[in-house]
């Protein structure tokens, strides 16, 4: 992490960012939202259909990560970053009643939306709670498998969100991730702008320190997968992607 980067101005930059995508993901964004983004990075259109409406037009994810994850019926999982509750509400499908999902986000608004729209859509098995996924409110060992989409990036301190993820799940538990990343590491002008933190690109690790941080939290590489599919749309995250290699991956990595 830059000594220079103002955390608090990048929390205060994130939040104010996905405020606006869970009260109007109509809006415009560096990146896009919505149900074609969700059906062109590979989502399973059926299961887009069991997930409300409102929570799949504020989806802001990166990439699909569903299928390393692997989830089975009765598993408890934790989405990190859940946002508007999408990926949550997708978990819910593939584990059944028989099992639990837990989204965390840091974001009022997105939280309060998710916790109405899972009441209100019958999601018994899903919660939503406010939180800091470098600061986990979870005892150790509580969940199977914990997915994460776009947001590690936005973390100041992703080793450490690593090491969290790592903490709460039970042996041989798996991560699936999808994220921003960049080939190249990018400059102090870059990496210390909040507002192109909060657009997922100033926080893009470079993928090999990324990688590093995931093994040295005690867990065991299994793929890395770009995903062309996803494209920034503003002109600024297009010329940072084009010259520093920034793009989305899906990865997904088990428990030592």
């Amino acid at each position: 992490m830059s000594e220079s980067l103002d955390t608090d101005k990048l929390e205060r930059e994130v939040k104010s960012m996905y405020r606006d995508v869970a009260e109007s993901a109509d809006a415009e964004f560096h990146f896009e939202t919505g149900r074609d983004l969700a059906d062109r990075l590979g989502y399973d259109p059926d299961d887009l259909d069991y997930v409300p409406d409102a929570a799949v037009d504020s989806f802001a994810g990166v990439g699909y990560h569903f299928d390393l994850a692997e989830l089975e019926p009765g598993e408890a999982v934790l989405d990190l970053g859940s946002g508007s509750g999408m990926d949550a509400f997708v978990a819910g499908v593939h584990v059944t009643e028989t099992g639990t999902v837990t989204g965390i986000d840091m974001t009022d608004e997105q939280v309060e939306k998710a916790r109405i729209l899972a009441a209100d859509n019958g999601f018994h098995n899903v919660e939503f709670r406010r939180g800091y996924v470098e600061d986990l409110p979870f005892e150790d060992g509580t969940f199977d498998a914990v997915l994460s989409n776009g947001v590690i990036n936005l973390s100041a301190e992703k080793g450490r969100v690593f090491e969290e993820a790592n903490r709460v799940l039970g042996p041989g538990g798996r991560v699936a991730v999808a994220d921003i990343i960049s080939e190249q590491r990018m400059p102090d002008t870059i990496k210390n702008d909040a507002d192109l933190w909060a657009a997922c690109i100033g926080g893009a690790a470079q993928i090999d320190s990324y990688t590093s941080l995931v093994e040295a939290a005690g867990f065991e590489l299994r793929q890395v997968r770009e995903n062309p599919q996803y494209e920034f749309v503003s002109g600024r995250a297009t010329n940072a992607c084009r010259k520093y290699g920034v793009k989305s991956v899906s990865l997904s990595a088990r428990k030592r």
